[in-house]
Order: C-alpha cells, then sequence, then structure tokens
C-alpha cells in the first residue's frame, strides 16, 4: 500500500517582497482647515456647539461635521457659523488661510526627496 503525500504546495520566494513605499504627504484640505478655525474659535470662547449651531440655524451634528472636516460646508452655513462666534465671513477664511500658509510653509521647510512647492496664494473653486 502506498502512504498518500499531502497536496500542499511550498513556495520560497526567491527574492524579498518589495518594501512599501512611503506615504505621500497629503495637501491640507480646505474643509478641514475651516473647520479647525471653527472649532478653535468655538473652544476659545467657551461655547457649546448648541450654542453656536442654535444661533447659526445649523443643526448641532451639521456644524460637528464641519467642524471635524467632514462636510464641504456652503458659504451660508460658513457665514452664519461665523457670524455666530462674531466673526465675518472674511475672518474666517483668512484665518483658514493663514493655517493653510502655516501648514504648506512648514511641509515646504522640512527636507523630501521630491521637489515641490509652496503655495502662498488663495485659490477657491466651485
Amino acid at each position: 500500500m502506498t502512504n498518500p503525500m499531502p497536496n500542499d504546495a511550498r513556495v520560497i520566494p526567491l527574492r524579498p517582497a518589495p518594501a512599501a513605499p512611503a506615504p505621500a504627504h497629503r495637501e491640507p484640505l480646505w474643509r478641514d482647515l475651516v473647520g479647525d478655525v471653527l472649532r478653535r474659535e468655538r473652544l476659545a470662547q467657551e461655547r457649546t456647539l448648541k450654542d453656536v449651531a442654535d444661533e447659526a440655524r445649523i443643526s448641532m451634528p451639521y456644524l460637528s461635521e464641519v467642524e471635524r472636516g467632514r462636510k464641504e460646508a456652503s458659504s451660508e452655513v460658513l457665514a452664519a457659523a461665523a457670524q455666530a462666534l462674531g466673526l465675518g465671513l472674511g475672518d474666517l477664511l483668512s484665518r483658514a488661510h493663514g493655517e493653510l500658509v502655516r501648514v504648506t510653509a512648514r511641509r515646504a521647510s522640512a527636507p523630501r526627496g521630491v521637489s515641490g512647492s509652496a503655495h502662498n496664494g488663495l485659490c477657491l473653486a466651485a
């Protein structure tokens, strides 16, 4: 009688698996920057999401999503949220622009292997 052999194949790689590429730096999203500014200003005023949302006439969950950068809010919603915080829409956008310049300048000064460019201008597209 013959001894049954298992049908399992064993694979021995001839070359080591290639290393995963380093993750590329992601440009900051405008909605993240605006949301950060809104949240920082609200917290600096020691106000609750409910308080600001009620004054701005936006739902509290939606304002939370905007602050976390999960929703791309319309200019009307941003203006209402800014006004509820005592800011103009221009103030909000100017602060977000300043944050964008700060973040991209920090990245531009960091050493990197691939050449890139730092943007100091504001560009919005709809």
